[in-house]
């Protein structure tokens, strides 16, 4: 092979067009003649509708159209949205219509959508729109929602329990009678957004004389939203293209299909004319999905050695108020809950409820950075009340190496045993633990805190599966120019996804990356595809790509051996030639070979020989792929004010192989950032009617650069035996562990007050709080 690419610190492809302004998102997309949409909300959390009234809508100037249910194609406007992860386990499979039709059960959920010139004509019209509510009662705490007799979120249901979700192995009775020491712990863990940097977004155009329709969507999932559009308006799959281009950030709530992604191409068949939609930011707060509210009552076993005998708990989940996602996100935190940890015996049960809140799915995370958080706060208890070194009681729990494939006696939510196949948990602690100056903390805290600052640290360990079935797929062809085609049906928010493919594909043809030309995101350039979650696209795109770019390599070999009339195994492939290694070392470009491989019009192939250089792979994983690492946050908090200070953040993380480290450390670095902002600073607040309460930056606060230090990153990798390329998941690891590690770090720091944390994200306010009722104040008034 003319180059090593794969484990280089390669420059990310996209980011010279990101960087200068070139970058091509759907609203850079300029189609002729398209139209704006405004959506019609609901402004109440639960009503009946009783009328709709458009007419002085559709009377104003620039206005096209109002359309509301009964304009949508047949099944678009009287079905649910299909679920896309749907379960035998959920007991009212809810989803919404694309537009409500008699009742509303969030503020913010659809009910009609305003066509018109420009996006402002559209917003004012959308404000004439005349909607007659009958309001009903309305649920917004989850726990409430679960008592009886509670106040039915969908007036049609007996109660508000979506689904009951029961796990458990070994003698859980058993561990607790004969433990030591048992010890509990209530914890709450609070809903937040994604926040992306762009907003969703769908244009659609249709021409009616190909019977096509193409879609432009912000989307993580564009073959699956091209098979439910099809399926809402009754098309025929290939009659529609959906292209996710530079997609503005994604973390899980751009995966789901929305109604907006539905109605807008409908309204471009009906009007015959391209239709544009732009999620504002208020929009974003009110009705893209976010995730939690989780309350988790739980308890731990353990011997007089601080050695876990057991697990046992029960976890309340808010869906709010439908399940686009199905029960992905409480399934996937009970299951990651025993974490890294030896566990005998385990029970936990989960009761997932609706609330007239927007509904949750997965952000980036996915349910793991609250089962991390209980868990890892179960650990610190341990070691407190046993008067143990966290470090050291997490030592003795820990799963070895060699005690891999370990089983850990659960089903996973991709409905295969939960085996983790590969890693050295103990050695990602160390080296964390090493990196941070651990060892030397506790001097260096005694020192300070007789200056008067508190300083704490605080660990958090955490597993995650990754790389998601049910496959993902490549093609691989030479272009007659040379230059080597890749298209997937993975798509990109900002992954660098396109690099870590070309450097794979170029490893394999023996071409420069430089002649790599990556397609993305669009269904008309590969037949299958699913997208981009769970941390899945290295394994089974990256793992497609080196299929078919072998594929390619040896019909590279076997065309260039036959034209140049030697063997095989005397062809090498070096800087886009293929090479004769004998005699006088001729050679043929990859271009060359390619228009060889066409062969001539009424001319046959010699024997043995096939049309073209392209091979198209699509790989399977046979389970979930869980990558592992330790994160150790250093914070300094001030007592009068509740501000927190990360002073250090170090983490080891273990994702396999590493294709591009330079790629990796930005996911990493990056998902460190929203674990910030998911400890410290995100709170989607509503009022007890379910109105949201933060729908803007102003209310809903985010970590800023001065918030986010630069993490010390090191890789421990442990190849993945579950693919060819050895690698592990990337994408989620710096978040799930973040809150745990630094509300640990803070309540080690304020220890001398005897403050406690359980929730999260902590607040200043409740930091203050706390303080207040532990006597802190007067304590620090005293000395």
């Amino acid at each position: 092979m003319s180059a090593n690419y794969f484990g280089a610190r390669v420059t990310r492809l996209e980011d010279p067009a990101l960087l200068t302004g070139r970058g091509r998102f759907v609203d850079d997309v300029g189609v002729p003649g398209t139209l704006h949409a405004c959506f019609v909300r609901s402004p109440q959390a639960h009503a009946r509708i009783r009328r709709i009234d458009a007419a002085a809508a559709r009377k104003m100037p620039g206005v096209h159209a109002v359309l509301t249910a009964d304009d949508l194609p047949p099944r678009m406007g009287s079905s649910q949205i299909p679920m896309l992860v749907p379960s035998p386990l959920i007991r009212t499979p809810r989803t919404q219509l694309a537009l409500a039709r008699d009742e509303v059960c969030y503020v913010g959920q659809t009910i009609a959508v305003v066509i018109a010139d420009d996006r402002y004509r559209a917003e004012d019209a959308a404000g004439a729109v005349d909607i007659d509510f009958d309001i009903l009662p309305a649920v917004s705490d989850c726990r409430d929602a679960a008592a009886p007799g509670a106040a039915r979120v969908h007036g049609d249901l007996a109660d508000n329990v979506a689904a009951v979700v029961p796990m458990s192995y070994g003698d859980v009775d058993a561990a607790f009678a004969n433990a030591a020491h048992v010890f509990e712990e209530n914890i709450f863990q609070h809903r937040g957004g994604a926040m992306t940097l762009e907003g969703r977004a769908v244009l659609a155009s249709y021409d009616g004389v190909a019977d096509m329709l193409t879609v432009w969507s912000a989307t993580q999932t564009p073959h699956l939203g091209r098979g439910t559009l099809a399926d809402l308006t009754e098309r025929n799959l290939e009659s529609i293209r959906v292209i996710a281009p530079f997609v503005g950030g994604g973390f899980g709530t751009k995966a789901p299909y929305y109604a907006e992604e539905a109605v807008i191409p409908a309204a471009a068949m009906k009007l015959g004319r391209p239709v544009k939609w732009v999620e504002d930011r208020r929009e974003h707060f009110l009705s893209a999905t976010q995730e939690r509210d989780q309350y988790w009552s739980v308890a731990i076993a353990v011997d007089a050695e601080g050695k876990i005998l057991g697990l046992r708990g029960s976890m309340l989940h808010d869906t709010g108020a439908y399940l686009p996602w199905g029960i992905i996100v409480p399934y996937i935190a009970a299951t990651t809950f025993p974490g890294p940890y030896a566990v005998p015996a385990f029970r936990m049960e989960t009761t997932v409820v609706f609330t007239n809140r927007v509904p949750t799915t997965v952000v980036r995370g996915a349910g793991r950075p609250q089962a991390v958080f209980a868990m890892e706060r179960l650990m610190d208890r341990v070691a407190r009340e046993l008067n143990l070194d966290r470090a050291e009681v997490r030592r003795r729990n820990m799963i070895r190496a060699d005690q891999m494939p370990y089983s850990v006696g659960l089903v996973f939510r991709d409905g295969k045993p939960l085996v983790y196949t590969s890693g050295d948990f103990p050695k990602s602690m160390e080296r964390a633990i090493e990196l941070s100056g651990y060892a030397g903390f506790h001097e260096r805290q005694e020192r300070v805190r007789k200056e008067g600052r508190f300083i704490g640290i605080g660990i958090g360990n955490y597993v995650e599966g990754t790389g998601l079935g049910p496959f993902e797929g490549v093609t691989v062809r030479v272009l007659p120019n040379g230059k080597v085609a890749v298209a997937t049906g993975a798509t990109t928010q900002g992954q660098g996804t396109g690099t870590t493919l070309a450097q794979i594909v170029a490893d394999q043809v023996g071409c420069p990356i430089e002649d790599i030309v990556v397609t993305v995101g669009d269904t008309a350039a590969i037949a299958q595809g699913v997208g981009a979650f769970a941390s899945r696209q290295a394994i089974n795109a990256g793992s497609s790509a080196l299929i078919a770019g072998g594929s390619v390599r040896r019909q590279i070999v076997a065309a260039a051996a036959r034209a140049l009339g030697v063997v095989e195994d005397e062809i090498d492939i070096e800087g886009g030639r293929a090479i004769a290694r004998s005699g006088n070392r001729q050679s043929l470009s990859l271009g060359e070979l390619a228009r060889l491989a066409q062969g001539m019009p009424g001319f046959s192939f010699a024997p043995g020989q096939k049309p073209g250089l392209e091979h198209t792979a699509y790989f399977t994983p046979p389970q979930a792929s869980y990558c592992n690492g330790t994160h150790v946050a250093e914070v300094e908090v001030d007592p009068l004010t509740g501000g927190v200070t990360i002073l250090n953040y170090t983490v080891a993380h273990d994702s396999g192989n590493v294709i591009n480290p330079m790629i990796v450390d930005g996911q990493v670095q990056g998902g460190v950032a929203h674990g910030i902002g998911n400890a410290l600073f995100e709170w989607m607040k509503y009022d007890g009617h379910a109105q949201p309460l933060t729908t803007t930056f102003q209310d809903y606060l985010l970590p800023s650069a001065p918030d986010v230090p630069r993490c010390t990153i090191e890789h421990v990798e442990t190849p993945n035996p579950l693919n060819p390329l050895g690698v592990k998941g990337a994408g989620e690891g710096g978040t799930i562990p973040a809150p745990a590690a630094i509300i640990g770090a803070i309540e080690d720091a304020l220890a001398p007050f005897g403050v406690r944390f359980a929730e999260a994200p902590l607040t200043p306010d409740r930091i203050v709080a706390a303080l207040q009722a532990a006597g802190a104040y007067e304590k620090m008034a005293e000395a």
